[in-house]
């Protein structure tokens, strides 16, 4: 924690701490919960990869800024001996992963719109002149974004979910054969629009406040990709993740998206592949869908089950 220390110095040389609580969220960051006396209160992230952490934070301000999504301020980044800081404001709520199953179906219709309208507004406000990992280039006060690994959206979209197959552990042998044959048959457009791909926009990365979503927390890795592909990834995570029957759901994702855009063609190979995208974590570690959560045999049941639908 001696790093958190030294940043808070840093930002807040005129404050006095009163508690400051160590929590984990995600794979790579270190993040605390800081208190100060006068009753404020910020989040402190430290990352050992500080052009990740900094790329992060620069789209968490440029999605607060393009749209209407709830995003947390981000007060001040640098760098601290060998780490990334980010400091941004705490924002209030409940985890909504924890909390969807319990809500009620016509509040969860209305997050799911929520994330719908959401996601539709980011592909309304980055594009991009090629597919594949996001960078960011500063211009005086202004963020520019750029995606320049490949300009062959079915060359980088077979690699994407090929590499998803490779990543799927030995319990998921059973379907990687129809897997592999679904991707080596399957013909995707030779084109498609670049918009901003938030993989890891979900219910798990928000906060929920009196039956209203009051915060996206992680922008993280972000890729650049046809929209149809974020749709089907987002949907997943939204409906599917937490519901036996998401249809509603999905019609309320919908609808939530259509109240900005007209909705994107989703190939049925891109929903394969969101379900293979999101059954292991960045560790290799099978996901634990749902809430309470999955483990074990159960999470994996659940993840070959929604292929096995697809395929």
């Amino acid at each position: 924690m001696d790093h958190v220390a030294a940043v808070l110095s840093r930002t807040f040389p005129d404050r006095r701490v009163s508690a400051v609580t160590p929590a984990r969220r995600g794979n790579h960051k270190q993040t605390a919960f800081v208190d100060f006396a006068d009753g404020y209160s910020v989040v402190v992230q430290l990352s050992t990869d500080p052009d990740e952490l900094a790329l992060e934070m620069a789209l968490a301000e440029a999605v607060r800024d393009r749209t209407t999504l709830p995003v947390p301020r981000v007060l001040a980044t640098g760098s601290i001996a060998d780490s990334g800081y980010a400091v941004v404001e705490r924002a209030n709520g409940d985890e909504l992963h924890e909390r969807f199953v319990s809500l009620e179906t016509s509040v969860q219709q209305e997050i799911a719109r929520t994330f719908g309208r959401g996601l539709a507004e980011i592909h309304s406000a980055f594009s991009f002149e090629c597919y594949g990992d996001v960078a960011v280039d500063r211009r005086g006060e202004r963020f520019e974004f750029r995606a320049d690994d490949s300009s062959d959206w079915p060359r980088w979209f077979t690699a994407y979910v090929r590499d998803g197959i490779d990543a799927l552990p030995s319990a998921f042998d059973p379907v990687r054969g129809s897997l592999e044959d679904a991707v080596e048959e399957t013909t995707v457009p030779e084109t498609a629009d670049a918009t901003l791909y938030p993989w890891d926009f979900r219910p798990g990365n928000a906060l929920v406040t009196d039956g209203a979503v009051s915060a996206v927390l992680d922008w993280g890795r972000p890729l650049a990709a046809a929209p149809g592909l974020g749709v089907a990834k987002v949907e997943h995570l939204v409906t599917d993740w937490y519901a036996a029957d998401g249809a509603s759901l999905r019609r309320a994702f919908r609808d939530g998206y259509e109240t900005v855009s007209p909705y994107p063609v989703v190939e049925p190979i891109y929903r394969v592949s969101a379900v293979v995208r999101s059954a292991v974590d960045s560790n290799g570690e099978v996901t634990r869908p749902g809430y309470p959560e999955r483990t074990g045999h159960r999470a994996v049941s659940f993840h070959r089950q929604r292929l096995e639908s697809l395929l």
